[in-house]
């Protein structure tokens, strides 16, 4: 952030006229003011990368899950770790956009990054306090070993009797700061990584139970992984298409004097999802409970699932009301006028961008819970780390589409569905494109869903100490 803020700051690391006015299309920065610009992105995005998977783990790791009263209110950390996340956001997309279009750059760079100094100082405060679950290995490594191992001994058969599979003493265990895990009849070729033979002295030829067992709940979750990248493709069209699309339409707020800034359009997005946040955790979740007798209300993949059949349901919306902004463009003949704004206000938008807020609440909840909770003890840094990958996927896939679109779609010099002139294109289409695309990732995810087996955890009591348990059980 620093040197982003330093970028636009100093005459020697900013770009020359007309980049430093607003909406100066016809700006090309180059040469050594693009490369400190973009630098400073990568580095902002290698933190991030980082950061936000560690530090999502390390605050659910502060509840104790042998206090009923703390695991209890875990099940709710996610709910409020978003409504922080997402009231940063708020901030952001209202006050700092504001600054940054009326003030400067400069300043509206500075303030987050006084923020975050300001926080680092508190978070490494409370450093002392903070639980920490020792790992004895690097995650990564544990699955390698398991991989490499169970393929080098593709052919030994496995015994009859799965106690006769290789497995540390629990003293030792508990030593290294481990749980064991219970053996289970799912994906059983990589329990050949824990076969014995005469040879196997080396990790990479002989792993433990709990070591396989781990792996198999990571690679048990990939199939969901991969369905939640289309529903974070979705979520990218909030910054994209949705934003360019409302900069198009009339923004004034009560007063032909001031209008809302484009990039303030995400804020009714971030105003869904804190408000459902908040009447999911008080509201719906209470009522849920007593009809299911979850403690979550309903399953995590069933709330995921819920999530997506609404994004179907915005993607249609967003059609609809796209018809509308042509039909509008057309009635007044502003085909062919790209900067016009066309008389329709930007609040028609507000369903679409709301609903998506409610939707990613579900979605992008669902997926931190499932991914923390199911992902074993050692590796839920790696589950969390799913979450944010999915969601990376889900841009770059949002502009390898939209290019790919822009591109098929064009035919004989005609117009594509998407053009840099928004009224000349036909994004009603594209967004029923992407209804569609949900719909099959939908049933694809449905499929998948009903095939998944939950990890069971449980916590019992054994010669005065306590144990976790981790097994495999029912769907």
């Amino acid at each position: 952030m620093v040197l982003l803020s330093l970028s636009v700051t100093l005459p020697s690391l900013s770009p020359p006229p007309p980049c430093g006015s607003l909406n100066a299309e016809d700006c090309k920065p180059g040469g050594f003011h693009a490369t400190v610009f973009f630098l400073a992105l990568y580095v902002i995005a290698l933190g991030s990368g980082g950061t936000k998977a560690a530090v999502t783990t390390l605050g659910a790791d502060q509840f104790d899950v042998h206090c009923p009263k703390e695991r209890f209110q875990k099940l709710s950390f996610f709910n409020w770790w978003t409504f922080a996340l997402f009231y940063g956001n708020l901030f952001s997309s209202t006050v700092l956009v504001y600054i940054q279009d009326y003030v400067g750059f400069s300043v509206g760079y500075m303030i987050p990054t006084a923020a975050l100094v300001f926080s680092m100082v508190i978070f490494f405060l409370g450093t002392p306090t903070y639980r920490h679950k020792p790992v004895s290995s690097s995650p990564i490594t544990t699955i390698g070993r398991v991989l490499v191992a169970a393929v080098r001994k593709w052919k030994v058969p496995l015994p009859e009797d799965p106690n006769e599979l290789y497995e540390l003493e629990r003293q030792h265990s508990s030593k290294q700061g481990n749980c064991r895990a219970n053996h289970s009849t799912l994906l059983v070729f990589f329990d050949k990584a824990a076969v014995r033979t005469t040879n196997s002295k080396s990790p990479w030829l002989l792993c433990s139970v709990t070591e396989v067992e781990e792996t198999k709940k990571i690679i048990k979750m990939l199939p969901i992984f991969i369905a939640t990248v289309v529903p974070s493709l979705m979520t990218a069209q909030i910054l994209t298409i949705f934003v360019k699309q409302g900069s198009t339409m009339d923004r004034n707020m009560g007063s032909s004097h001031f209008q809302i800034p484009s990039g303030s359009l995400s804020t009714f997005f971030t105003l869904g999802t804190l408000i459902s946040v908040s009447l999911y955790d008080k509201c719906v979740v209470p009522l849920l409970k007593k009809r299911t007798e979850n403690p979550r209300g309903i399953t995590m993949l069933q709330r995921m699932g819920v999530g997506q059949a609404l994004q179907i349901v915005i993607m249609i919306i967003a059609a609809i009301v796209e018809r509308w902004r042509l039909s509008v463009v057309k009635s007044h003949d502003l085909v062919h006028q790209a900067t016009t704004t066309v008389p329709l206000s930007v609040f028609a938008l507000l369903p679409q961008f709301a609903l998506m807020g409610v939707a990613d609440m579900l979605v992008l909840i669902g997926k931190m819970e499932f991914f923390y909770d199911q992902a074993p003890e050692g590796m839920k840094s790696v589950g969390a780390s799913f979450v944010y990958t999915s969601l990376g996927l889900g841009n770059f896939i949002s502009s390898f589409l939209l290019s790919m679109v822009e591109k098929v779609t064009r035919k004989e010099g005609k117009d594509g569905w998407i053009e840099k002139n928004l009224n000349a294109s036909h994004l009603d289409y594209y967004y029923g494109f992407l209804a569609g695309l949900c719909v099959i990732n939908l049933i694809v995810f449905l499929v998948i869903s009903n095939l998944y087996v939950y990890n069971r955890h449980e916590v019992e009591m054994k010669e005065g100490e306590w144990e976790h348990k981790t097994t495999m059980g029912s769907k």
